[in-house]
C-alpha cells in the first residue's frame, strides 16, 4: 500500500518540497521503488538506521507496517521527528491515542485505504487526532487523492466503521465474483468462459455506474424488464436478504476491529 501511495504521488505531478524517502526491509523491495523520480529508496537490511533517517525532518511520515510493528517503529523514529511532522498510520486496530502517546504533541492521522489504490481507484478513510489541524488533514487528503478518493471520518470509530465497508469491501466483491463464476459454471460454461462472463460483467457494470452517475437501484430497474428473466433472478436474490447479510458481515468486521484495538 505504501508503494502504491508513492507511485500515485509521483504520477500526479504534485510538487513536493524536498526528497521523498521510502524504506523497505529487503533490498529487492527497495529496488522496485528506486527508479521513481524524486524518490530515495532505502533497504533496512543494508542500512539498519534507514527508518530514522527517512523520518528526520519529514513533513509527512506514512507508517505502512503491520499493526504489531507500530510501537517499535514509533519508538525508533520518534527522536528524529520534526515538531510539525504529520504522522499517518495505515495500521488497523492501532488507535490515535496509542500513536499520540509515542510521538508527543504532533499531528496524528489514521487512514484506511483499500487495495484498489494500487491501480489508482482506491478510497481511503481519514481520521484526525487531537493535534491535527484542518490544514494537516487537507494535506493528507490530497496525498490519498493521488490514488483515488478520500473520505473524512470522526476518530477511531469512524476508521473502524469505514474499514468494514471500503477497507474490507474488495474482498466482498471478489467473493461475489467467485460465486458468479460458479453460477456460470453451473450453467454449463467452462472455467475460462465463466471467468470472462463474470468478471467483465462486474467491471462493465461498475464503469456504467460511474459513467451514468445514477442511483444503483435505478440502473437495476433499467435491466429488469417486467416479467422477464432478470426479474425472476432478482426476486431470488432479494429473498436471500442480501442487505441484512451484508449488515451482519460489516457488524462482525467492526467488532473484530474493536478487538484488535483492545489487543494493541
Amino acid at each position: 500500500m505504501g508503494g502504491a501511495i508513492v507511485r500515485g504521488l509521483v504520477a500526479s505531478g504534485i510538487p513536493v518540497e524536498g526528497p521523498i524517502y521510502v524504506t523497505n526491509r529487503s533490498a529487492a523491495k527497495a529496488e522496485a521503488l528506486a527508479g521513481l523520480e524524486g524518490v530515495t529508496s532505502l533497504a533496512l537490511e543494508q542500512d539498519p538506521g534507514a527508518n530514522a533517517r527517512a523520518a528526520a525532518d519529514a513533513r509527512v511520515v506514512v507508517l505502512g507496517v503491520k499493526p504489531y510493528m507500530i510501537a517499535d517503529l514509533l519508538d525508533e523514529i520518534a527522536p528524529s521527528l520534526a515538531e510539525d511532522a504529520i504522522i499517518v498510520s495505515l495500521a488497523a486496530g492501532i488507535t490515535l491515542a496509542q500513536i499520540e502517546a509515542r510521538v508527543g504533541a504532533r499531528a496524528v492521522i489514521r487512514s484506511m485505504p483499500n487495495t484498489p489504490s494500487t491501480v489508482g481507484r482506491g478510497v481511503a478513510g481519514i481520521a484526525a487526532g487531537s493535534h491535527a489541524s484542518p490544514d494537516d488533514v487537507a494535506l493528507v487528503r490530497r496525498l490519498f487523492e493521488t490514488v483515488g478518493s478520500a473520505v473524512e471520518v470522526d476518530g477511531d470509530d469512524g476508521i473502524d466503521a469505514i474499514s468494514t465497508i471500503s477497507g474490507s469491501g474488495p474482498a466482498y466483491v471478489f467473493l461475489l465474483i467467485e460465486a458468479f463464476i460458479e453460477a456460470a459454471r453451473h450453467q454449463g460454461f467452462d472455467e475460462r468462459t465463466a471467468r470472462v462472463l463474470a468478471e467483465q460483467t462486474f467491471i462493465g457494470a461498475s464503469r456504467l455506474l460511474e459513467a451514468e452517475g445514477d442511483d444503483p437501484a435505478e440502473l437495476r430497474r433499467r435491466v429488469t424488464s417486467p416479467r422477464g428473466t432478470t426479474e425472476k433472478a432478482v426476486e431470488v436474490l432479494q429473498r436471500a436478504e442480501l442487505a441484512s447479510t451484508f449488515s451482519a458481515a460489516t457488524d462482525a468486521a467492526y467488532a473484530r476491529a474493536k478487538e484488535l484495538a483492545a489487543e494493541g
